[in-house]
């Protein structure tokens, strides 16, 4: 049995408390108990090629970023691949681990990170929390009900909808879209460019100086604005 096989469908985790949080690129995730929101969902697929599985990370942070405008969350966008901003900042992070049998999708955990109600970020200054954007004090309960219900409806409909249609609704909330923006490579190297949206298979397209599109993957660039 495979160590995802024993857990029921879908499953949610929730942790009090987070002490070492994992990001994508290496980075941190800070979470104070009782103040903001990690958990992980356990979600099973039946038809999903492995040749779609950006779709999941589309459908996830559309998932979370349809149930934090519900809360009226200003200015709510995708920076590529699946953070979740707010006003520029940083309110919410996914990481996603798949699971994968004979050319299909076996089953996701989707770990997900929400600043809710935190007041004070200890050196981070592109992190903000759904409190500090709006002034309300909201109920975790409440956070995580909505939240989890609309990622598992986005990937309730991974089996039935197209690709290219959910990839079209992920291109309209990327954060600094058709914004001069500046990158840099592992290289260090820095140039500007503009993000034009995404391909199928989940890599970022950037349109140069030269007005050359080039398409990258998670650890071959950086986005620093």
């Amino acid at each position: 049995m495979g160590k995802n096989e024993a857990l029921e469908d879908p499953t949610i985790v929730l942790a009090n408390k987070q002490i070492n949080g994992r990001g994508q690129q290496g980075a941190t995730w800070q979470s104070i108990p009782q103040q903001g929101l990690t958990f992980s969902m356990f979600n099973k697929f039946h038809n999903l090629s492995v040749s779609d599985i950006s779709s999941i990370a589309f459908a996830t942070s559309l998932g979370v970023q349809k149930a934090l405008k519900k809360f009226l969350i200003p200015k709510v966008e995708i920076k590529w691949p699946n953070d979740i901003m707010s006003q520029s900042k940083k309110v919410a992070g996914i990481l996603i681990e798949n699971q994968v049998k004979q050319g299909k999708i076996v089953s996701s955990v989707i770990g997900i990170g929400i600043n809710v109600n935190e007041e004070h970020f200890n050196n981070l200054p592109q992190a903000t929390s759904m409190r500090l954007t709006t002034g309300v004090k909201y109920n975790l309960d409440e956070v995580l009900h909505e939240v989890s219900e609309a990622v598992f409806s986005e990937l309730k409909s991974l089996e039935t909808n197209s690709i290219s249609e959910l990839k079209i609704s992920y291109e309209a909330t990327l954060f600094r879209k058709e914004t001069i923006s500046v990158f840099e490579t592992p290289n260090k190297i820095r140039f500007n460019g503009k993000i034009k949206g995404v391909t199928n298979s989940g890599k970022l397209i950037i349109e140069n100086e030269a007005e050359v599109l080039k398409t990258y993957q998670l650890k071959e660039i950086k986005l620093l604005f």
